[in-house]
C-alpha cells in the first residue's frame, strides 16, 4: 500500500534524546554485526532497563489509541507518537530505520503492517492497528559483545508493542478478528516459559486473516491456530516474532506463527521477544487489521 503523498516533513528529535545506530544513515550496523549468532538472554539489570522502555511504549500506544476517532488522520496520530515519545526522553524506533519515514507504523484495514502514517482520514468502521516501538537508553554495556573494546555499543533498549482498534463503529466481521486475535495471544503467552520449544509457538499463535467483506487483518501476530481457524481466520507466513533488546530485530529467535514450522531453539531464561511479529492491523497480525497487540514477553 502506498501512502498518500505528499508526506509531511521528517519530525525532529531534540538533542539530548540517546539515538540507536541507524538514526542519521538508517543502516542498523549493530544488527548486521550481531546476525548469524544465539538469541541474548539480558542479565536482570538489562531486564529492569527492557521492562521500563516497554512501560514507556506502553504509554504511548495508550495515549496514541485515546485519539482514534474518524476525521483524524494517520499522520496526525504519527506526530501525537512522536510527541508523546520525546516527551518521555524516548527515540521514536522506526523513525529512519533503514529510511522508515515516520515514528510510527499505522496500519488500516487490509493493510497487515509496516503502514506509513499520511494524510488518509480514518472513517466509520475502520480498524487501524498502531505499532508503537521506542528507544530508551541506559547505561553502556558492552558484555555482549566479542570486541568489548567497541564503545559504539550503547545499552538502550528498545520497546515494541501494537493494537488494532476500532474506529466509530465497526461491522461483526471487524470485531471478531479483534476478538479472536486477542484469544490467540493469550493462548500463545501460556505457554512461554524456559526449555519450551520456540517453534511450538506457531502451533498456538498465528497471524489471522477474517473471511469478511473487507479482507481486514487483524494486527495480533499471537494467535492460537485453532482458536482463529474455528472463528473463520487464517495464518500468514509472511512475517514472524523476533528478538528483541537493545536491538530493535535482533537475528533471533525467530518466531513463526504457524503449525509445522522448523524455527529452532528453546525458550531460556533471560530471552526477550516479540511473540508476534505483527499481524499488523491486519488486526494488529492476528487479522491485520491484524496485528492489533504485540507484546514483548519475557521468560522468567
Amino acid at each position: 500500500m502506498r501512502p498518500v503523498y505528499p508526506l509531511t516533513k521528517t519530525r525532529t528529535v531534540p538533542d539530548h534524546i540517546a539515538l540507536p545506530d541507524y538514526a542519521i544513515d538508517g543502516r542498523p550496523a549493530s544488527e548486521a554485526k550481531r546476525a548469524g549468532q544465539p538469541p541474548r538472554s539480558l542479565r536482570p539489570e538489562e531486564q529492569d532497563k527492557m521492562r521500563t522502555a516497554c512501560r514507556l511504549g506502553r504509554e504511548v500506544l495508550d495515549i496514541a489509541a485515546s485519539h482514534i476517532r474518524p476525521g483524524i488522520t494517520t499522520d496526525e496520530l504519527d506526530e501525537i507518537v512522536h510527541r508523546a515519545t520525546i516527551e518521555r526522553n524516548a527515540y521514536p524506533s522506526p523513525l529512519n530505520y533503514r529510511n522508515f519515514p515516520k515514528s510510527v507504523c499505522t496500519s488500516v484495514n487490509e493493510v497487515v503492517c509496516h503502514g506509513i502514517p499520511d494524510q488518509r482520514k480514518l472513517r466509520d468502521g475502520d480498524i487501524i492497528n498502531i505499532d508503537v516501538s521506542l528507544y530508551f537508553e541506559g547505561e553502556k554495556d558492552f558484555s555482549s559483545l566479542q570486541n568489548t573494546s567497541d564503545e559504539s555499543h550503547l545499552a538502550g533498549y528498545h520497546a515494541d508493542l501494537n493494537a488494532t482498534y476500532p474506529v466509530g463503529e465497526t461491522d461483526e466481521d471487524s470485531k471478531k478478528l479483534i476478538r479472536t486475535a486477542r484469544s490467540c495471544l493469550d493462548e500463545s503467552i501460556k505457554i512461554c516459559k524456559p526449555g519450551a520449544l520456540i517453534r511450538d509457538i506457531g502451533k498456538v499463535m498465528y497471524v489471522l486473516r477474517t473471511r469478511s467483506r473487507m479482507g481486514s487483518w487483524s494486527n495480533i501476530n499471537m494467535t492460537s491456530e485453532p482458536i482463529a481457524r474455528a472463528n473463520g481466520c487464517a495464518s500468514i507466513r509472511t512475517y514472524t516474532g523476533h528478538g528483541i533488546n537493545d536491538l530493535f530485530h535482533d537475528s533471533g529467535p525467530n518466531i513463526p506463527h504457524y503449525a509445522k514450522n522448523k524455527a529452532v531453539g528453546t525458550m531460556k531464561p533471560g530471552m526477550v521477544g516479540n511473540l508476534g511479529y505483527r499481524l499488523p492491523s491486519e488486526i494488529d497480525c492476528s487479522t491485520f487489521q491484524v496485528f492489533t497487540i504485540e507484546p514483548v514477553r519475557y521468560i522468567p
